[in-house]
């Protein structure tokens, strides 16, 4: 059982899969011939598939020799902004994680949020969910309830966001670290419900455009901090947010 989330073009005809399973965590194999037309296997190990794929152990990567369709997300493939969204978690899942490492609340968490962003109106709100769940699961989680720096209790005002310290600054910890950015009260009530609710519960949470920019900058930043890059799919959702036509 796979989600494939990655994939590369290999010789002619083949490509190299990016796997992500719930027991052997990422892993890559080659499927063999499934850039021809003709191909058996094409369909069932498109990306963003959820599949049942049989391997054979090979010298270097194991060979896909078989493939069955469990989940293709239709819904999210049909939709621009959809697929968008889909693609830039499973860059985050391949970015943030190591292979042959079980993760199986991650792949939960995947197959999930994949099932969510077919449904769901409101992607950015299951983008920053996926977001926070992930630094959780991953060993990341940000501190939310007590300065990162002095273990202080935050004071319901605006604090500040330190992504060096891995969480949130008390106004005297901030004035040490000029790059920590401002977090408003409403910003971080909804970041600590998100860390740790289900779905449904995260949302019933409503937030207008400033507070949904501000979520997304403030985890944008965390996660470019971490990784020490931007990811590629970031420049994608900005130009699709902006209204520029991509090239097919």
């Amino acid at each position: 059982e796979a989600i494939i989330i990655k994939r590369i073009k290999l010789g002619e005809a083949d490509r190299i899969l990016t796997l992500y399973t719930p027991d052997l965590g990422k892993i890559k194999a080659v499927a063999k011939g499934t850039r021809r037309p003709k191909s058996k296997l094409g369909g069932h190990v498109e990306l963003l598939t959820h599949s049942q794929l049989m391997l054979a152990r090979g010298r270097n990567l194991d060979i896909i020799t078989q493939a069955q369709t469990i989940d293709n997300f239709l819904p999210l493939k049909d939709d621009l902004e959809r697929i968008s969204r889909g693609l830039y978690i499973s860059e985050l899942v391949d970015s943030f994680t190591a292979e042959h490492i079980e993760n199986r609340r991650l792949f939960d968490l995947l197959l999930n949020t994949l099932h969510q962003l077919s449904q769901a109106k409101n992607g950015e709100l299951v983008l920053r969910y996926f977001e926070l769940r992930l630094l959780n699961y991953i060993g990341y989680r940000p501190q939310l309830q007590r300065c990162a720096n002095c273990s202080s209790p935050l004071q319901p005002a605006t604090n500040f966001f330190s992504s060096s310290q891995g969480g949130i600054l008390c106004r005297e910890c901030a004035y040490q670290e000029p790059i920590a950015r401002p977090l408003s009260l409403n910003a971080l009530k909804v970041l600590r419900l998100w860390q740790d609710c289900d779905y449904a519960s995260a949302s019933r949470v409503k937030t207008n455009p400033g507070l949904s920019s501000e979520l997304e900058q403030v985890m944008r930043e965390y996660i470019k901090y971490l990784l020490e890059r931007q990811l590629k799919s970031t420049a994608w959702l900005d130009k699709l947010k902006q209204g520029i036509p991509q090239p097919m």
